[in-house]
C-alpha cells in the first residue's frame, strides 16, 4: 500500500512558477514509476510527466521544456517544477504511482495503482 500526498498548488500569474511536491509512504517507493497528471474542469485527466525508477523521464508535449519532474528516493518524494505557466495549465494536479511502469500503459490514468488527493493550480492571465 502506498499513500500519496500532494502539496504546493496555488494561484500564480501567467509566466510565473510553482513547485509541486508529492510525499509517498511505503518502503518500495524507489521501484515505482511516479507521474503527475492534471485535470481541468470538464476535461479528462491527462498525463503531464513521469519519472521511472531508473531515472528516465518523459513529458507531454504540452509541458515539455517548461516542467521538470524529479524524485528523491531517499526522501520518498517526487516534485514537479513548473515554469512559464500559462492559463491553460490551470487544473487539479495529481501525483500517481505505477508498479508496472511500462510505456504506453503509464500514459493513461488506468496504468496507475495509487493516487494522491490532488492540488489545485490556477494560472491567471
Amino acid at each position: 500500500q502506498v499513500q500519496l500526498v500532494e502539496s504546493g498548488g496555488g494561484l500564480v500569474q501567467a509566466g510565473g512558477s510553482l513547485r509541486l511536491s508529492c510525499a509517498a509512504s511505503g518502503r518500495t517507493f524507489s521501484s515505482y514509476a511516479m507521474a503527475w497528471f492534471r485535470q481541468a474542469p470538464g476535461k479528462e485527466r491527462e498525463f503531464a510527466a513521469i519519472s521511472w525508477s531508473g531515472g528516465s523521464t518523459y513529458y507531454a508535449d504540452s509541458v515539455k521544456g517548461r516542467f521538470t519532474i524529479s524524485r528523491d528516493n531517499a526522501k520518498n518524494t517526487v516534485n514537479l517544477q513548473m515554469n512559464s505557466l500559462k492559463p491553460e495549465d490551470t487544473a487539479v494536479y495529481y501525483c500517481a504511482a505505477s508498479r508496472v511502469g511500462g510505456w504506453p500503459t503509464v500514459a493513461a490514468a488506468k496504468g496507475y495503482d495509487y493516487w494522491g488527493q490532488g492540488t489545485q493550480v490556477t494560472v491567471s492571465s
